[in-house]
């Protein structure tokens, strides 16, 4: 008894989340009472008109084809005028960052700052429609501390399902770079790995530490202060070590990888998501396809950092590799959708303002997506992909009561999602 209070201690401490299903529901717990006026329980089925869906401890109990007649009881909800649908989900946002961050700030801010820089991010999200989100990196403990405060409803803002830090190679993207070499080992996070044993280790010391999913970088980056290219970093053994151990614990892989050779490795090696794939090309899309592997484009990361180009902003070396990644933007999303490689959205919120994660939308229509695609990217498809596709990503019973409201028909224009009117997440109101 007392080891296990010890140990409970000790996770609440980490900030590592409680097991789901941790918290029962209660019979006495207030039912809320939803009257909807077209209800998009399921992208793939689209609208049904009127509904009433009813909410209990954070869960949907029952979803109606009809209305209930609205009330002034505290627990009815109008939403009558509204389209109703599941929370929207995002693959890949750094709650902890704000763009445009001089690199040197790393040396000068206290990892405690991005609590509070995601605690401010994680209310714009979520406001923004986003109930759910894949924290992709961040300093040891600050997105699994929001993913409590988030979780427990501390803070306001969406479920996070949080990396911690990337797995690099030593000087490359996700490592410590810019500073003199004592600096760099000052600051680096102690996830940079060479060799297939160590790379097991440090996914094993992640596991350890609280992440929900291993994130790694497999290529070079565009934003690190480094110039050697955009190809693979990784070697096979290692990216192959990661996803084996990282499977073996039940935790899957997302992998930052914009040059092809590269993508084709991280398929090959089982690494679950590829993340950008700027220049994926056939061969890397056909190794995505026999592996399983999803993409996610993160086209607003581009749109956001070309929009600051040229205004100092960035490092020379920077600018140079964001130059060499803009012409290829969203020329992987067609080749992967005309080659049946599933594309799920993500956008890398945090290299942009937080908040304008729906223009993705427009951009994946852009590239080739028909609005449903692009919708049920961020819903069903999302889902699957975080291997939670019997929680979230539909309205129905047994779900969690993560919904948006919007006026219109988000299956027929996207861009309304780009204004959401309502927001509940768990269950819970966001104002």
């Amino acid at each position: 008894m007392i080891r296990h209070l010890i140990a409970t201690a000790v996770l609440v401490l980490a900030g590592v989340a409680a097991p789901a299903g941790a918290q029962e529901a209660s019979s006495s717990d207030p039912i809320s009472v939803i009257t909807v006026g077209n209800l998009i329980p399921d992208v793939e089925t689209g609208p049904i008109g009127p509904a009433t869906i009813r909410v209990q401890s954070g869960k949907i109990i029952s979803v109606e084809r009809r209305t209930a007649p609205p009330s002034d009881d505290g627990n009815s909800i109008n939403l009558s005028d509204k389209t109703v649908m599941p929370g929207l989900i995002d693959l890949h946002v750094h709650l902890t960052g704000d763009p445009g961050g001089d690199f040197w700030k790393q040396a000068t801010e206290p990892a405690e700052w991005g609590v509070v820089v995601g605690a401010k991010n994680a209310l714009l999200t979520v406001k923004a429609g986003f109930t759910t989100v894949r924290e992709a990196g961040s300093s040891q403990y600050s997105a699994f501390s929001l993913r409590k405060g988030t979780a427990d409803g501390v803070i306001p803002g969406p479920r996070i399902i949080a990396a911690g830090p990337a797995l690099a190679i030593v000087g490359g993207h996700g490592d410590t770079t810019g500073f003199k070499e004592d600096i760099n080992d000052a600051l680096a996070s102690g996830y940079s790995c060479t060799g297939a044993v160590e790379c097991a280790e440090k996914v094993r010391k992640a596991s350890r530490a609280g992440s929900d999913i291993i994130k790694i970088t497999a290529t070079g980056g565009v934003l690190s202060q480094q110039g050697r290219g955009l190809e693979a970093h990784f070697t096979d053994a290692e990216m192959t070590s990661i996803a084996d151990t990282a499977h073996s614990l039940g935790l899957k892989v997302m992998a930052h990888a914009h040059g092809a050779r590269g993508i084709e490795a991280a398929a090959r090696a089982g690494i679950d998501t590829i993340d950008h794939g700027t220049f994926a090309d056939d061969a890397a899309l056909r190794a995505m396809k026999a592996n399983g592997t999803v993409l996610i484009p993160t086209l607003m990361a581009f749109k956001g950092v070309g929009e600051g180009l040229g205004k100092g902003i960035y490092t020379p070396v920077v600018e140079n590799k964001i130059r060499e990644t803009l012409g290829n933007v969203g020329k992987a999303v067609t080749k992967a959708k005309d080659m049946g490689v599933p594309v799920a959205f993500g956008t890398d919120a945090g290299v942009f303002d937080h908040g304008r994660n729906a223009e993705e939308f427009q951009l994946m229509v852009n590239a080739g997506l028909t609005p449903r695609e692009a919708v049920a990217s961020a819903t069903t498809l999302a889902a699957k992909t975080l291997g939670m596709e019997n929680q979230i990503g539909r309205v129905a019973a047994g779900y969690s009561a993560d919904l948006i409201a919007v006026d219109g028909n988000p299956l027929d224009d996207v861009t309304v999602l780009e204004n959401v009117d309502w927001v509940m997440v768990r269950g819970r109101i966001i104002d």
